[in-house]
């Protein structure tokens, strides 16, 4: 039984400690094939390094996480885009709007999340969408592009039920992660209503471990528990979500080697 983590933090910055043995750990849980979210300038040598140890199991995602994005975001973008060329660049990622924290620079975060949208569409990229009570603001924004010239995951996904309907008609699939194991986790309800065709797994490690885990570092040998808890949700076997979740990650990052 095989997985695919379609956005995970694990690099050595997060496990300074233990980076190996979890990664290794996860392998080993079937996990084989890992897509490291990148978060700012500094991502890339990090990315790189997880690479080079597990060539055959990390693949890499280049772009600047809306929460780092600042007044010198400008010269953080021209940093960031020589990267996209790297042959173990999957897609464009982690990108997006997040209010939830702090809105100072909302104006930057919406001026580079188009313009990585462009490097999405100019490269015909797939993206991993980070975008947190900012549903309205990112989609008018998604809304200036083309039918078909964007595709990829809204990962963590947060929204309602209308936003994942807009999501899955425009060719983006849902991350699910360990929040659907939480007691009372609107996202089971998403995931039922969209339709398995329409899920990858993710854990975004070490952030939002699954129950039992949660509260505690995550992992993303702990996928597994999230396939089991969407398999109770279609009540299927947990070796069909393992295989439909897997080609639809195949289908949407077409670099990613098997």
């Amino acid at each position: 039984m095989r997985f695919v983590d379609t956005h995970t933090h694990l690099y050595r910055e997060s496990y300074p400690d233990n980076f190996e043995e979890v990664a290794r750990r996860a392998i080993e849980a079937g996990v084989d094939k890992m897509i490291l979210g990148c978060v700012n300038r500094d991502t890339p040598a990090w990315l790189q390094e997880a690479v080079s140890l597990f060539p055959d199991n990390f693949f890499i995602l280049i772009g600047l996480h809306p929460e780092d994005t600042k007044a010198d975001f400008e010269d953080d973008l021209t940093q960031i885009e020589v990267h996209l060329d790297d042959p173990n660049v999957v897609g464009v990622g982690e990108i997006g709007l997040d209010y939830y924290w702090d809105r100072t620079f909302e104006k930057e975060q919406r001026e580079a999340f188009y313009r990585q949208l462009c490097w999405a569409r100019d490269r015909q990229m797939p993206l991993s969408l980070h975008i947190r009570s900012a549903y309205n603001d990112a989609i008018e924004i998604l809304k200036q592009f083309r039918p078909g010239e964007l595709s990829g995951v809204m990962h963590c996904f947060s929204g309602g039920i209308q936003e994942a309907e807009w999501a899955v008609k425009h060719g983006f699939a849902l991350g699910v992660g360990g929040t659907v194991t939480f007691k009372n986790s609107k996202v089971q309800d998403i995931v039922a209503h969209v339709g398995l065709e329409n899920v990858v797994l993710e854990t975004d490690a070490p952030y939002l471990a699954p129950v039992p885990h949660r509260g505690q570092p995550n992992e993303s040998s702990y996928i597994p528990i999230i396939a089991q808890k969407v398999a109770d949700i279609f009540q299927v076997s947990l070796q069909t979500v393992a295989d439909i979740t897997t080609e639809n990650a195949y289908r949407i990052f077409t670099k990613l080697t098997r």
